[in-house]
Parts: structure tokens; C-alpha cells; sequence
């Protein structure tokens, strides 16, 4: 499912000046070299984020498991990582395919040797397209699906193409009131459907859609507005293999990481559909390193929701102190450019090895620094050259923003230990 020596071959890469953090010392020498002179991760420059092993190991088996039980299959959102490395053990534990968001990504994607991709968003791009096309002909391993929501997007898809020899595997995405893509009602995804079914060079392979963005909570209003689109996707589903439409196998797709229950409740019976084989494919991304933060909140695998078997945050930042211009605030070196911010500001958890207090919290993040509030602190708490762990939220908005990660093998160490580096593509 993916070419092992291509992402192994990303260890024989030297590192440099490029890779943000990284300590000269490290300059010059490839990755393997450098693990061989077992770093930790005081070697490094702040800011930086890391990744725990442990807790990657363990996030890994658990979605794989719970997604198991269910009779769901995985196809992990790999636009969350952009890590090939990451993306083979998500595979290797057995994920069906790997989403990705951009034409861009699936090219990025085929060159690590991913022979099974669901591209979840409309292709319409002309290069892209072309590109798509002779790739299928090309390597007749390569599994590929995109979608479309419009019978508009069925037709500039079929002027490009025209009749290849191998069709695209195309989706009809059903959107939901107030969502992002998708067509807005059952009707009109049907008439998508039946546009693409009698479309030289396309096949009708299923259908999905995002639930994500109809809620942010775990509210009963929030709940219900999920459950209702669910619903919606589930009976799509029924009329188009009732008409006939499909040619052959079906994929019903749907999931971020904040609601996979629900998508395991409204759609894992359609795996039994009449007369059509039918796949329920899962689309979580940010499952893997999880959060301190938002799916902190809102995911139902959390310890407090299922206790043992759950996830857990699986990537911190890492500040010094740079300025402590007023008895309660601290300047770190991490901002923007470093740590993620639009699903909530990092979270302050240790100074060096000591738990901070409850009511310490950032209140800003500039381009390259953060400000730690502590009220009631005194002068000599926090001083500069002091290093804050910071708890992040959103994974999507903290990787893209690194080339390269350390993976430490227990973040909650005095003094972690770097057991791997993991390269990104943004």
C-alpha cells in the first residue's frame, strides 16, 4: 500500500539550517546519523514541537480497533500529517486508503508509492485531471476516488478526460444547511449521481460528505444536526443502489475525528445493502496525534467517555522564556509560526519539570512569541531560560508549520529522549 523504501529513504537525508530547531551540531549529518548519537530533546533549539512515540503507538491501535468492532474501514486524512512516514503506519495497522485534500497532496502521495487514495474534494483542475488519468492508465494498481456535488463539476470532469481507458471513481458528496461543499439536498445529489452514471469515462463509486461541519459540541442540538445529515447520506445511499446506479461496489464515506461515533451508529448497517457490496470508510485524520485542545474536548474516545482504551495527546510545543517584563507575564519564543492558534491558543501544562497552575494560561500569540499569564506569581517564577511544555489544539494547524518533528519517547520525561525524526510535505 505504500513504497517502504521510498519513506526508509527519508532517513538518508541530511540535515541542515532548513530544518527549523534542529541543533548545528546535527547540520551535515543524515537522520539515522544523527539518532546514532542519541539526542534528547535539550539539544534542541526552542521553540519546537515533538511527538510522543508511546502515545502514537497507542492512538494507532485504539482508532484501529474501535473501527474494528464497528465494521467501519479507515481511510485516515492524511493532509492532517503530510508525513509518509506516519501515513505507512496508519497503513500497516491496517487503514483501507489514505484521504487527502488537494491534487497537489495525491501527487505527493503516488510518489511515496499510496496505492489507495480518496481524494475528498471535487477535481476539476485541468493539469490535475489529465494527470489523474494517465496515472490510472499507467499503474493499474493505483485505487483512486474523488467527488463531486454538482452535475456542473460532472461535466467539466468529462470535457477533460473524455474516454480514457480507465474510468475515475467519482463520489456524490451530500452537503448539509450552512456546511461547506456538497449538495445542499438528497434530490439534487441523486441528479448528480445519475449525470456521472451515464458519463463516458467517470464511475459512479458511492457516496460521502463531511458531518464536521455542522457542529462544534457535544450539545443534544449539535448531536442531532450531525445524526440528521448522517441520515440524509444513509438514504442517499439507498435510492442510488435502488435505481441501479451503481455499476459495481459501493463506498459510503464520511468522518472527521470529532464524531466517528455517529458515523459508526447511522452508517455501518449499510454494509448490508441489497444487491450492492458496500464499504462504510471513515475518514479520521486527526485521530493519530489527537490534541490538548478541541478533540481534547469533543472526541468520544477521550478517558472520560470510554476509559481505558482512549487517545491522547500526542504532540506538545516546547518554549523558553525570553523576557519577564511584568511580575505576572512571561514572553516565549513560540508563536504563530510555531504552535497552532485557530481551534484555541496553547496550553501551558510544565515550566522545566513543574506542573503549572490552573489558572496560568497564554492570552496571545504573536508571529514569533506567546504571552504566559501568572496571576499571583512572583519575579523568580518562570525566569528567562525557562521551558514551558506547551498542550496544542488542532494537529492540522500545528504540523504544517514543520519540516521536521522530533519524536521523543515519553514527553513526560525530565529529559526526553529523541528516537526518531519525521519529515513533513507542506
Amino acid at each position: 500500500m505504500i513504497d517502504t523504501r521510498a519513506v526508509d529513504a527519508l532517513r538518508e537525508r541530511r540535515l541542515g539550517p532548513e530544518h527549523k530547531s534542529v541543533p548545528p551540531s546535527a547540520w551535515g549529518l543524515t537522520v539515522d546519523e544523527f539518532l546514532g548519537t542519541a539526542p534528547t530533546l535539550a539539544d534542541f533549539q526552542t521553540p519546537v514541537v515533538s511527538l510522543d512515540r508511546t502515545r502514537l503507538t497507542s492512538n494507532i491501535a485504539v482508532m484501529a480497533d474501535w473501527a474494528a468492532a464497528r465494521g467501519v474501514d479507515l481511510a485516515p486524512h492524511g493532509k492532517t500529517t503530510m508525513a509518509p512516514a506516519l501515513w505507512r503506519e496508519q497503513l500497516v495497522a491496517g487503514s483501507w486508503a489514505i484521504t487527502l485534500a488537494t491534487p497537489w497532496q495525491v501527487q505527493l502521495a503516488r510518489a511515496f508509492g499510496v496505492q489507495r487514495i480518496m481524494l475528498a474534494n471535487a477535481l476539476v483542475d485541468p493539469v490535475a485531471l489529465r494527470w489523474i488519468s494517465a496515472e490510472l492508465d499507467d499503474h493499474p494498481e493505483f485505487d483512486f476516488f474523488c467527488w463531486a456535488d454538482s452535475e456542473e463539476t460532472v461535466v467539466r470532469m468529462a470535457e477533460v478526460l473524455g474516454s480514457p481507458r480507465r474510468p475515475v471513481n467519482v463520489v456524490v458528496e451530500l452537503g448539509g444547511p450552512h456546511g461547506r461543499t456538497g449538495a445542499r439536498t438528497v434530490d439534487a445529489a441523486v441528479a448528480v449521481a445519475r449525470r456521472v452514471a451515464e458519463t463516458p469515462g467517470l464511475t459512479l463509486a458511492g457516496v460521502g460528505g463531511y458531518e464536521g461541519a455542522l457542529a462544534h459540541d457535544r450539545t443534544p442540538d449539535g448531536l442531532a444536526a450531525v445524526a440528521r445529515y448522517l441520515g440524509a447520506v444513509a438514504d442517499l445511499h439507498r435510492t442510488l443502489a435502488a435505481e441501479g446506479l451503481y455499476p459495481g461496489d459501493a463506498v459510503v464515506t464520511a468522518g472527521g475525528s470529532a464524531y466517528p461515533d455517529l458515523v459508526a451508529e447511522h452508517l455501518a448497517g449499510l454494509t448490508e445493502t441489497a444487491d450492492v457490496p458496500t464499504r462504510v470508510v471513515l475518514r479520521s485524520g486527526a485521530y493519530l496525534v489527537h490534541d490538548d485542545g478541541f478533540y481534547a474536548d469533543i472526541s468520544p474516545l477521550i478517558e472520560s467517555r470510554v476509559g481505558a482504551d482512549h487517545l491522547a495527546s500526542a504532540m506538545h510545543g516546547w518554549a523558553r522564556v525570553v523576557s519577564r517584563p511584568e511580575p505576572e507575564l512571561a514572553l516565549l519564543d513560540a508563536g504563530k509560526r510555531d504552535v497552532p492558534f485557530d481551534e484555541g491558543l496553547p496550553t501551558p501544562q510544565r515550566v522545566d519539570t513543574v506542573d503549572v497552575a490552573a489558572d496560568h494560561h497564554i492570552s496571545a500569540v504573536n508571529d514569533q512569541h506567546a504571552f504566559l499569564r501568572m496571576p499571583g506569581a512572583d519575579a523568580d517564577h518562570a525566569g528567562v531560560g525557562s521551558v514551558v511544555r506547551l498542550g496544542l489544539s488542532h494537529p492540522c494547524t500545528a504540523f504544517d508549520k514543520w519540516r521536521l518533528l522530533p519524536v521523543v519517547d515519553d514527553a513526560d520525561g525530565a529529559n526526553p529522549r529523541v528516537v526518531d525524526l519525521i519529515h513533513t510535505f507542506f
